[in-house]
């Protein structure tokens, strides 16, 4: 892993929570120059710019090291694992905050209202289990294919569902039929479902890191375009700058401070250039 260089700490810095995909990265795995050039100069600058997204710990590694982006924190699985730096690790991080649940219940409940999805448990050393069919990219070292019953004795940091035999209005008309009401989930662009530990979100992962590098809330941004960053942008919303992608559903957009442009224009960029 290629060393970021030594930088000064700001006198006043921003604490800056990105999102990866759709933010960071388009969809086609690409992250623009414009996008590289304006996270190294607030990392250069002493900024406290780190990544917030719903990737595991296994997905998220590979974009810092590719960003050159050594921050003190980054949070992972939507909010259920925070990693801080430590140089005496391989990858130079290693966990400082862990939430897990027992996914025994929400999986079984589900498994009843889906057939024929996908599933997958991730624990907290970043292994993920998965019964059923998910894309190739979201297969890594650390997966692992599994009976639908050692999914259930899995300590959980999250749980994926795929469904993609549903349409997207099919699929939140059953999800919300559940009643999950002991954890906490979001629904993505497609049949995608996330669910965490209930409370858990990237913005209480990102007040606990807020507290801990003593940012007033005033100096906070977030920057997201997906309905797993609808808790973060409110949280930045609140004191600082919650700022929704061009190309953002429209319940992301409303509880944002502000729009920047899509992924696909430099959206990114062209906030990160206000700071």
């Amino acid at each position: 892993m290629t060393s970021a260089p030594d930088v000064a700490r700001h006198e006043s810095p921003w604490l800056v929570a990105l999102d990866i995909d759709g933010t960071i990265m388009t969809e086609g795995g690409n992250i623009s120059d414009a996008v590289h050039r304006e996270i190294g100069r607030l990392r250069d600058e002493g900024h406290q710019i780190m990544i917030a997204t719903g990737r595991s710990v296994d997905m998220t590694l590979p974009v810092i090291e590719r960003l050159n982006l050594r921050s003190d924190y980054v949070v992972c699985s939507n909010g259920a694992i925070t990693l801080g730096r430590d140089d005496t690790t391989d990858t130079g991080y290693a966990p400082v905050y862990i939430e897990e649940f027992d996914p025994r219940e929400v999986l079984t409940t589900i498994s009843g209202s889906l057939e024929g999805a996908g599933y997958a448990v991730e624990d907290a050393h970043g292994n993920m289990f998965y019964k059923g069919t998910f894309p190739q990219a979201a297969i890594t070292d650390t997966s692992h294919e599994v009976s639908f019953d050692e999914l259930l004795s899995v300590s959980a940091t999250r749980v994926v569902v795929l469904s993609p035999s549903h349409s997207l209005e099919e699929f939140l008309q059953i999800v919300e039929g559940m009643g999950l009401h002991k954890v906490s989930y979001n629904v993505g662009w497609t049949a995608w479902l996330d669910i965490a530990p209930f409370g858990v979100t990237k913005a209480t992962a990102m007040e606990r890191v807020r507290g801990w590098l003593d940012v007033p809330a005033a100096r906070v941004m977030a920057v997201g375009d997906g309905r797993n960053d609808i808790d973060m942008l409110t949280w930045a919303s609140r004191g600082g700058r919650g700022v929704a992608m061009g190309q953002a559903p429209a319940d992301v957009i409303e509880v944002a401070s502000e729009i920047t442009g899509a992924d696909v224009d430099d959206g990114l960029a062209a906030v990160l250039a206000t700071l």
